[in-house]
């Protein structure tokens, strides 16, 4: 950023391939988190939706309650998380007599490397509510009760109704949220640029960029970085879409037996 370019043809890509030593955990902790953040963020917002469309008294403060972290300043959000996690924080403190029970000292949960990858995929469990419960909470009001009640009346119970006509009926939504749910897992950066982690245990390819780029002022390792993530995010989206012919349904599509 602060002399004149310099031409190095592909020597960025060679050097993060196989001379940086933080490059690839950063890849590992980065799709590591959004293979196993997205699936379960998916299942807590659709649990709690499900819960938010039942009619039940004061329903309309729940639902405004649920979405409060949607709204919240996420720098605040990652300072929280990381007092709660901090080796006398909340998380350490409601486990103390856990941690008597077996002996043990209190978990350094960012200092350990074992447990960065746990620590941020807890963390992710905060975006379970906000937009994504909206949007499903929303699919599943246009679920046709007709489809429900005539099930029923065949004999069917509520999980079959749940997996047989409610799935398939919110799928779109769900592939929806599944899209974003990636694109933003691989683009993870307020909390983690909030966190120090161990070297060993990489950080998120997105805080990657930012570090290389305008703490270090490599603007073309940067450069090479972050397109790797795009390509990286293209691939995972596309795997996705391919995928979603299996188990996205459409109203009113017709399908070839």
């Amino acid at each position: 950023m602060l002399t004149p370019p310099k031409w190095v043809g592909l020597a960025n890509f060679e050097r993060m391939f196989t001379r940086d030593i933080r490059f690839w955990p950063s890849v590992r902790l980065t799709i590591l988190y959004s293979v196993i953040s997205v699936p379960l963020g998916m299942i807590g917002a659709l649990g709690t939706a499900t819960l938010l469309a039942q009619d039940v008294k004061g329903v309309g403060f729940w639902r405004t309650l649920y979405y409060v972290p949607a709204v919240l300043p996420a720098a605040a959000t990652a300072l929280l998380w990381r007092w709660m996690f901090a080796r006398q924080g909340l998380i350490n403190t409601l486990l103390t007599p856990i941690y008597r029970l077996l002996g043990t000292e209190p978990l350094s949960w960012f200092s350990d490397e074992r447990l960065v990858l746990p620590s941020f995929i807890i963390m992710s469990f905060w975006g379970v509510f906000g937009a994504n419960t909206v949007i499903l909470l929303a699919a599943l009001k246009n679920v046709p009760k007709e489809l429900k009640e005539a099930a029923r009346v065949d004999g069917a119970g509520p999980w079959t109704v749940f997996s047989r006509i409610t799935v398939p009926m919110i799928s779109p939504a769900l592939f929806y949220v599944l899209i974003m749910g990636v694109i933003g897992a691989m683009q993870n950066f307020t909390a983690p640029l909030f966190i120090t982690t161990p070297g060993g245990a990489g950080t998120f390819l997105n805080v990657y960029v930012y570090q290389q780029g305008f703490t270090q002022f490599k603007m073309g390792y940067a450069s090479a970085v972050g397109w790797f993530l795009m390509v990286l995010i293209l691939l995972l989206t596309a795997l996705v879409w391919k995928w979603s012919a299996a188990y996205v349904y459409y109203e009113g599509e017709m399908r070839r037996s």
